[in-house]
């Protein structure tokens, strides 16, 4: 039985590291080519190392506009899913209301809906309220989340309600319970909604390529794609110009991987 183990761990280990290779061969190719002087690009490994790709396509490709514009697109998003998903998941989870079950069978109704068929609606709503060609018809349509709330439900499930209970003998109020009980607590599902609607939102490009126009308002990601329609013969540049697209929400991933991991492996369990 040992070694049956044995074997299975070594097995499921091999397994995750020609998986790994697969995910990241692409990437590895992707940044030595963005390496590779013009004068090398038939290689695929750089004979030597040069940094002039990525500041040439920052340069051309006017990236610190739509850095900015996505930054701030994302944060927005972020905030206020987290706001709505944290109150929505305790309501789901604390409260006892007629209808409940259905408001959540409903909120997950929404996450089998591809964004692309509410478009045209959103785009009238939208169009209604003045709010075409503004940050506000990047920031509203994901302001709140089915798959946020749902996540927020099931890991407040996993706190012991006695904690409350005794929160509430010391005469602390609902809005003192969730502010400073559960939410310090469900940080993991915190970390991880804010990770899944802050990279969803930097790699979005539906909603600024059908919301907006105006060349000011241009994110990273239709930045991105407008470079690839003038440099195509250029790969070094559409390499570097992907490097400097992928490396913030990289960065930030590799920074709260720990809590989404734990975030992710303790949703659903209910005590």
């Amino acid at each position: 039985m040992v070694n049956i183990n044995r074997f299975g761990r070594q097995l499921s280990s091999i397994v995750l590291f020609c998986g790994a290779i697969l995910v990241l061969l692409p990437l590895a190719v992707a940044l030595a080519k963005s390496l590779i002087p013009p004068s090398a690009i038939s290689g695929i490994f750089p004979p030597r190392l040069t940094f002039a790709n990525y500041r040439e396509a920052w340069e051309r490709a006017n990236f610190w506009l739509a850095f900015a514009n996505s930054t701030v697109v994302a944060l927005a998003v972020t905030a206020l899913q987290t706001l709505t998903s944290s109150l929505g998941g305790y309501a789901l989870a604390r409260l006892q209301f007629r209808g409940r079950q259905i408001v959540l069978v409903g909120i997950l109704a929404t996450l089998v809906i591809p964004f692309q068929l509410l478009v045209i609606p959103i785009f009238l709503v939208l169009k209604w309220l003045g709010a075409i060609d503004t940050y506000a018809a990047l920031i509203l349509p994901s302001a709140v989340s089915g798959f946020g709330i749902f996540l927020m439900r099931q890991y407040f499930l996993t706190i012991p309600v006695e904690l409350e209970e005794a929160a509430a003998l010391d005469g602390a109020t609902r809005w003192q319970i969730l502010w400073r009980i559960l939410l310090p607590l469900a940080r993991p599902a915190l970390v991880t909604l804010f990770l899944f609607t802050f990279i969803g939102e930097w790699n979005d490009l539906f909603k600024p390529l059908i919301f907006t126009t105006r060349p000011e308002l241009r994110t990273v990601q239709l930045a991105l794609a407008q470079f690839q329609e003038q440099f195509t013969s250029r790969w070094e540049l559409l390499m570097a110009a992907v490097g400097i697209a992928t490396f913030p929400v990289t960065v930030l991933f590799a920074i709260g991987q720990r809590q989404f991991i734990r975030g992710i492996a303790s949703t659903g369990i209910k005590n």
